[in-house]
């Protein structure tokens, strides 16, 4: 069956690297830092909106000139900004168990193209995924569902689990129509039990067994 995978805050921790380019912006404009807790918080939506949030919780005044230069330093360091992620426990081992038993494997993301490609080659994933679908390949980016049906029509369409680990990816998979598999230790904000999910899951080493029993298998 196809499986689908949001990237950051459910196969990667990755907000140690947006943190630290977050605030090395920061610190160029003579701003105190951003929290991890507030990196988690502002993550999920691509960077733009990463970008905005920064911004108005750091009191930076807007301007449509403030914004584009702001991010445009910030894509500049992201896009090569790996070196602090770290795959959560368990879920390399368990990509590559479901790659060997047949399943094709995909990436759903709001992360931008560029950083997406750096961190899955600094990950060694770049052979893993058939499918990648990073922030920017299309017009729109979840939770409108296009981004995860293109994947999955990429992939030849049929049984498909999408596995994420947020509000957003809970409202993309709802929207698209295709269950969803809730991984509960990433960026998450809201209880589990107030987002949609059709299945859950506390460790990887739980995701070969909610496969098997996804419809379909």
């Amino acid at each position: 069956m196809n499986i689908i995978f949001d990237l950051d805050g459910t196969l990667i921790d990755s907000a140690p690297d947006i943190q630290y380019v977050a605030n090395t912006v920061l610190t160029g404009r003579g701003r105190p830092d951003i929290s991890m807790e507030e990196t988690r918080r502002f993550v999920g939506e691509g960077s733009a909106v990463f970008v905005r949030r920064m911004m108005a919780a750091r009191d930076i005044d807007w301007s449509d000139a403030a914004f584009e230069e702001i991010h445009g330093e910030f894509m500049r360091l992201y896009e090569g900004a790996v070196s602090r992620a770290r795959f959560y426990p368990r879920a390399r081992e368990t990509l590559d168990g479901l790659a060997g038993e047949g399943h094709a494997l995909a990436l759903c993301t709001n992360k931008p193209e560029a950083p997406t490609r750096a961190v899955l080659r600094h990950m060694g994933l770049e052979g893993l995924f058939a499918v990648v679908v990073a922030g920017g390949m299309l017009p729109t980016r979840k939770p409108d569902p296009e981004m995860l049906l293109h994947a999955n029509t990429l992939l030849g369409g049929g049984a498909t689990l999408y596995v994420g680990d947020s509000e957003i990816d809970a409202l993309t998979a709802q929207r698209a129509g295709i269950p969803f598999a809730l991984y509960t230790n990433g960026y998450r904000r809201t209880p589990v039990e107030a987002l949609h999910h059709d299945f859950r899951f506390d460790g990887f080493e739980e995701l070969p067994g909610i496969v098997a029993r996804c419809p379909g298998a």
